[in-house]
């Protein structure tokens, strides 16, 4: 009987309390929305650019609210390795939160390493290059100079990778009904 009467006791409590958490959250992080997905990843393949992978994650994790970015190297699924490529760097993922990240030394020599490795994120995360964009637009990647700077994602890339993130899980690309930018040819 005692058991019965602390467990409906904790129950009201838990009830009562819910409504105050729920709202604090909502006014400290705007709407509410599904937990965020958690990426982890893993930088001890790319030693020499270890701080600008984890200011590029920094700068998604501000950004967007439905997919985190953590370093934690026994839980990665997103890897970030290191070297020359005549290719330059890349990123091999499906979009999902898995794959490899390539960091080239030359290319990081001739352009802004932390947007490199934004910009190659924003792969990882789902979205795809647009090079005739602006330096504004951190997935233009090398296309506005060496000059360029920039390495966070503006409003329309956030707005992008949280709707692609919504649901807990990316979409795949043959999903894609929304064109992000209005330069390009939408899909299906």
């Amino acid at each position: 009987m005692f058991k019965r009467a602390f467990l409906s006791a904790a129950f009201a409590i838990a009830v009562v309390a819910t409504p105050v958490s729920v709202a604090q959250a909502s006014t400290e992080s705007g709407p509410i929305t599904a937990a965020a997905v958690t990426v982890y990843y893993d930088t001890s393949s790319a030693p020499t650019f270890r701080s600008v992978i984890r200011a590029g994650a920094a700068n998604w994790n501000a950004r967007v609210s439905n997919v985190k970015l953590v370093e934690n190297s026994s839980a990665a699924t997103l890897r970030y390795r290191e070297g020359n490529d005549s290719r330059g760097s890349y990123a091999s993922s499906n979009g999902h939160g898995t794959g490899t990240v390539f960091i080239d030394y030359t290319q990081a020599r001739q352009y802004n390493s932390t947007r490199i490795a934004a910009h190659e994120t924003g792969h990882v995360l789902g979205l795809p290059d647009h090079y005739s964009g602006p330096c504004s637009e951190l997935m233009s990647g090398g296309g506005p100079g060496t000059s360029c700077t920039n390495a966070s994602p503006n409003a329309t890339e956030a707005a992008r990778v949280n709707s692609l993130w919504a649901n807990g899980l990316a979409s795949t690309s043959s999903e894609w009904k929304i064109t992000v930018y209005p330069t390009a040819v939408p899909v299906g």
